[in-house]
């Protein structure tokens, strides 16, 4: 058995490895009394492997070998081969008193629990000088408030030195989420923080090679990408076209060809150079590669400059497609974020009005994003500065956002015509299943909620355990 159950109040559960099963190690057994009297350990397991993962919290309690049993790598690999995994969604959310909160969704059973605090090791460190005193348990802070940071580009230190911790970035690799750099006291971090859920506790990652905030990640190949973000430099904010890569087997970083930035590199004048900071404004693993879109930024002004894309095969960077590039829809601060769906890419737009927004699907084959499933109610859009999430499990479409009472509200893309009611939001679509993109009329189906109170969307992660 490699891991120990934590002594936090909610457990939960990770994916196995992939692989044909071989049969159960017999030091777990020899180390653990036996789970089910008058049974074989091994079919124990077997029954433990097919129940749902919410009863997990409770039947760990049931005997110090359930506990072992219950966390141990052996059960998550027989879930795997049996099929029996389930898809949670993962929040972050972040109070009015910068406090942060992890939520996760079970959709089966439509009950949400509570992930332990980041770690607080500011006051534990602080007075040590260690690498450890930079990092606070608010790290992930406003990860949005993108306009305050950059005002440090046009000199304003003393608004810099002020700043909160925020900045960092979150990804999901492996069945973990990590927590990846930001600033803190206005210095730009290389730390990652690692949540591992199946014994629901927080835990210290390789660093990254580079301290840096407000860089973009996603996930390719069962790796965890990095890119761009700022760093603090003699005169104000940075921005960094480096790029690296992180295998959670082996937990090593390793360099990725820096992003070119082409489109920077034509500015008519030296000043416009000066001024106007080249930053990555989003990534989204997408066809085998990854795409970020790009922008050049002076306060409070953003300009779209398309985008670049890496492709690993030849590891190396290209211009993206113009209509790709030209066309993501963005929210505020100039972030464009988007989700994959079924091998199709889906960006929410704005732009229409104050309470509804658009949600739009690349084309790949005209370059071009097109409308599609109607408008999406989004509301308080002026008041917030996150006023949405996208995800994508279950095989469709997500959409998570705030209500009119201000309860956390998760949106699911489902069809609905006049021969068959929708689809059960609790079991996985069949294969012949519409989606989105190939429905004619779609609706906008509310699957859970939570009360929330004033509190701001930060980030949401899919973990298959």
């Amino acid at each position: 058995m490699s891991r120990r159950a934590g002594k936090s109040e909610f457990y939960e559960f990770p994916p196995g490895e992939t692989s044909k099963r071989q049969r159960i190690s017999s030091s777990f057994y020899e180390e653990s009394p036996r789970l089910i009297p008058c049974l074989p350990d091994e079919i124990s397991i077997q029954i433990l492997a097919r129940l749902p993962r919410i009863s997990y919290v409770g039947l760990k309690l049931v005997s110090r070998s359930w506990k072992s049993a219950i966390v141990s790598d052996e059960l998550y690999k027989i879930r795997k081969e049996l099929s029996k995994t389930e898809e949670w969604l993962y929040i972050l959310t972040k109070a009015e008193d910068d406090k942060l909160m992890w939520y996760a969704l079970d959709p089966l059973s439509q009950k949400w629990q509570r992930l332990p605090l980041m770690p607080n090791v500011a006051e534990e460190e602080g007075s040590k000088g260690g690498p450890l005193g930079l990092w606070m348990w608010n790290i992930v802070g406003s990860s949005i408030r993108m306009a305050d940071a950059i005002r440090g580009w046009l000199g304003n230190k003393d608004r810099l030195d002020r700043m909160p911790c925020c900045g960092c970035a979150v990804g999901a690799v492996n069945g973990c989420i990590y927590v990846l750099g930001g600033f803190s006291r206005a210095s730009a971090m290389s730390c990652v923080w690692c949540y591992d859920p199946i014994l629901n506790k927080w835990r210290e990652s390789s660093p990254m090679s580079v301290g840096r905030a407000y860089c973009k990640t996603s996930v390719l190949n069962k790796k965890l990408y990095v890119v761009g973000g700022v760093t603090r430099g003699q005169g104000g904010l940075t921005p960094l076209r480096s790029a690296e890569v992180f295998d959670p087997c082996t937990g090593i970083w390793s360099q990725v060809p820096s992003m070119p930035f082409s489109k920077a590199q034509v500015l008519p004048t030296a000043f416009l150079a000066d001024l106007l900071k080249p930053i990555a404004t989003g990534m989204t693993s997408y066809r085998g590669k990854l795409y970020v879109p790009q922008s050049l930024y002076c306060w409070p002004f953003f300009v779209d400059v398309g985008g670049e894309v890496y492709d690993p095969e030849t590891n190396s960077w290209c211009e993206m497609p113009m209509g790709m590039g030209e066309g993501w829809p963005a929210k505020q601060a100039g972030t464009k974020t988007s989700v994959v769906v079924d091998g199709e890419l889906y960006a929410l737009d704005p732009s229409s009005s104050l309470d509804t927004a658009t949600m739009k699907k690349y084309d790949h084959e005209d370059d071009t994003w097109k409308a599609v499933g109607g408008d999406v109610p989004i509301r308080d859009f002026s008041d917030s500065e996150s006023p949405y999430l996208l995800g994508e499990f279950a095989g469709k479409l997500h959409v998570i956002t705030k209500d009119a009472n201000r309860n956390i509200s998760v949106m699911q893309a489902e069809r609905q015509n006049d021969s068959t009611s929708l689809p059960s939001t609790s079991s996985a679509p069949s294969a012949d299943s519409p989606n989105l993109a190939r429905s004619e009329t779609n609706i906008w189906k509310v699957i859970s909620t939570r009360r929330a109170g004033p509190v701001e969307l930060v980030n949401c992660q899919i973990l298959d355990i």
